[in-house]
């Protein structure tokens, strides 16, 4: 059984924001699968930290609009 990953994304808003690009031209602009793409959206698989810098340069936007976590503590990030 696969643990899902506490990460969260926002892979499909942005992809959406950059001309609807499909998950299958992400995909091919990262070197991976559409499978892998959409594992990642889906929150089933963390990427490596080559493939995120890789989604946010696409983007062009900071890592942690692409990829967040959640603090444990509300007081975290404040």
């Amino acid at each position: 059984m696969v643990k899902p990953t506490r990460i969260t994304n926002s892979i499909r808003a942005l992809r959406f924001a950059h001309g609807e690009m499909t998950q299958a031209e992400l995909a091919e602009r990262l070197g991976v699968t559409r499978q892998t793409v959409i594992a990642i959206e889906q929150g089933k698989y963390s990427p490596s930290l080559e493939v995120a810098f890789q989604m946010a340069r696409i983007f062009q936007v900071p890592l942690e609009q692409v990829f967040q976590y959640p603090s444990d503590s509300p007081r975290e990030g404040s």
